[in-house]
């Protein structure tokens, strides 16, 4: 077992071999000395990585530590050389791995799309280490043709000129999404792109990540029973407005199924919000200090 670490101003650079030999990195904020809270696990969308989450983190990371990690495939992780290996059951082994390694006894995760799904399996799979979750645009149930358009996107590398033209490509591809500035905008296709060798930008992930999804034949299982190894758990969930992946009457019946869960219905917003918003950072900020300091 291995890791190799690189210092960086707000966070460590750091890698290690999963157990097929996969290379993982990961973002390493620190954190306080003394009084910290739990750590914060920041686990990202299905083509997403460690770079969505730095201002998240930034914040969280005064109060605790926060380690953001690249999925294989992503970002700064290896690349699998089995396709097949891109599936929920491996991430979630890499995960606990990850966990070990970097040595989270307690953590709350932060989990967008994917990474929401991967919470509530953190639920079931690390249940004396989880302290609670928080939910971006995503539950137990979705509208499998709402993934259709994210799987067409996901599968191919429409490689832009500068970020620029990127920006403007994401703009135009998801819309929907409507955030609401340029700024954001502009961070969500620093995330989205890497520069390539002939010098434009390309996506940042292996495009074959949605293989294994495409052919899987069959509905989508049923994942109220992950939702359910939350149940004991504080638990923020966090909704686009507009959003196509996280109904309202989908997150009705995760309020009936857990009365404790506090939500964030996201004005104007669909899938999924960037974790930038005001109201959110009051909703995770207000989630955190609650567990902290739990009622005696």
């Amino acid at each position: 077992m291995s890791e190799k670490t690189v210092l960086r101003t707000s966070y460590r650079e750091r890698r290690l071999s999963a157990q097929d030999g996969t290379g993982l990195y990961y973002r390493d904020y620190p954190g306080p000395a003394e009084g910290a809270g739990p750590a914060a696990v920041c686990l990202g969308g299905l083509s997403r990585n460690s770079k969505d989450f730095h201002r998240l983190a930034e914040r969280l990371s005064e109060r605790r530590r926060v380690i953001c990690p690249d999925y294989r495939g992503r970002g700064r992780s290896d690349y699998a050389d089995d396709w097949r290996s891109y599936h929920p059951v491996q991430y979630l082994d890499d995960l606990r791995h990850l966990l070990s390694v970097a040595g989270l006894h307690r953590f709350v995760a932060v989990g967008t799309s994917l990474g929401g799904l991967l919470a509530m399996g953190l639920a079931t799979s690390q249940p004396g280490s989880l302290a609670g979750a928080v939910l971006n645009d995503i539950g137990p149930e979705f509208e499998g043709s709402s993934l259709d358009k994210i799987m067409a996107y996901v599968g191919q590398d429409a490689a832009q000129p500068d970020l620029d033209a990127a920006t403007r490509f994401l703009k135009e591809a998801f819309g929907e999404i409507a955030f609401r500035n340029e700024e954001t905008w502009r961070r969500f296709a620093e995330g989205t792109y890497r520069q390539g060798d002939d010098g434009q930008l390309h996506v940042d992930w292996d495009t074959a990540i949605v293989k294994p999804l495409t052919q899987t034949a069959g509905e989508l299982p049923d994942l109220w029973h992950l939702f359910a190894g939350l149940g004991r758990l504080p638990v923020l969930v966090l909704r686009g407005e507009t959003s196509p992946i996280l109904s309202a009457e989908t997150l009705a019946r995760m309020e009936t199924g857990h009365p404790d869960l506090v939500s964030v219905t996201v004005a104007g917003l669909g899938h999924a919000p960037s974790l930038d918003e005001p109201e959110v950072l009051e909703a995770i900020d207000e989630f955190f200090a609650a567990i902290d300091t739990p009622a005696a």
